[in-house]
């Protein structure tokens, strides 16, 4: 059986030539063919794993809905052209545990990355984050997350993994050495508590608060790249709640306080032109729970800003 399945037509959708958008240029694909591309999109349609309001299991086909409507070309970088899209991950949505849909995604990332294509998942749920970027847990190479979020997402696994566990599953890995640096950027004060603060602390980690995003968002990138210099790998993860609920009100916890979509997108072409990435995700748009679309929009622009400078731009 395919660990894909397809189930989006893109096309786009002005009636003007000229205005060459994503839904003109990404191309389906499977892993026979993922080699042609800058970048392949994969969604991930789950939300089993969800603390709090649910509804990211429609945020692939939202995400793809919004950037198929997107033109291609950005002032600096030029238009975007190379990016194939191998589908859904089969049967997440049927998953019955959290454990059975990581290892799902898991199986999935793990082909992915073996074709040494770049993959752009489409969340779905924060809980896959371990999934997407376990594989590129190795003893040979060190690997570094950096996470655009309003949480740490390091809490300690009860009877399940959630949304907010990933990253303490990654640490606790036996895959390598475990992770080796996590950065944070955009966190929130009042949403996380002082033990997992302390543990990322502990880790060596870097925490990036939204104010310091406010007052300066290059040096704030700056600082969680900083942290990374040590690295071999960097996996790059949006939880779109790192966007203040004005520019983000469908994802599962909105709050106000948060960075600005502009600021969101200049820190994301510079984490982009790094090298070192190997993977890049956007998770928790809920389109059921959005407002105008706002989340999803903020979403597809998230990916197309980042692929301007990870290489689909000529």
């Amino acid at each position: 059986m395919s660990e894909f399945t397809h189930a989006f037509d893109w096309e786009g959708t002005s009636a003007d030539p000229n205005d060459e958008q994503f839904g003109d240029v990404v191309e389906r694909t499977d892993l026979d063919t993922v080699d042609e591309f800058d970048a392949v999109i994969v969604g991930e349609p789950y939300d089993g794993a969800v603390i709090g309001r649910r509804g990211a299991s429609e945020g692939p086909s939202a995400l793809r809905e919004q950037l198929a409507a997107i033109k291609t070309h950005h002032f600096d970088a030029g238009p975007i052209r190379s990016v194939g899209d191998l589908g859904d991950v089969a049967n997440l949505e049927d998953a019955e545990w959290v454990e059975e849909a990581q290892s799902l995604a898991h199986t999935a990332a793990s082909a992915i990355h073996d074709e040494s294509t770049f993959p752009v998942f489409l969340g779905g749920d924060n809980s896959l984050t371990y999934a997407n970027a376990v594989h590129l847990l190795t003893e040979e190479s060190s690997l570094g997350v950096i996470n655009f979020d309003a949480h740490l997402d390091v809490r300690e696994i009860r009877d399940s993994p959630t949304s907010g566990t990933p990253y303490r599953q990654l640490f606790d890995s036996e895959l390598g050495d475990g992770l080796d640096v996590y950065a944070c950027v955009g966190a929130r004060h009042f949403e996380t508590s002082a033990d997992y603060a302390a543990f990322v602390r502990e880790e060596g980690g870097e925490i990036v608060t939204a104010e310091e995003v406010g007052e300066d968002s290059v040096s704030a990138i700056d600082t969680a790249l900083e942290s990374m210099r040590d690295v071999d790998t960097i996996y790059v993860s949006v939880d779109l709640d790192v966007l203040d609920a004005a520019f983000a009100p469908g994802v599962s916890a909105p709050t106000p306080g948060g960075i600005t979509t502009r600021e969101l997108f200049r820190m994301l072409r510079l984490v982009a032109s790094d090298s070192r990435v190997a993977g890049f995700e956007v998770v928790e748009c809920a389109p059921s729970l959005d407002e105008n679309e706002l989340t999803a929009k903020a979403g597809a622009r998230a990916i197309a800003h980042f692929l301007s400078t990870l290489g689909g731009g000529e």
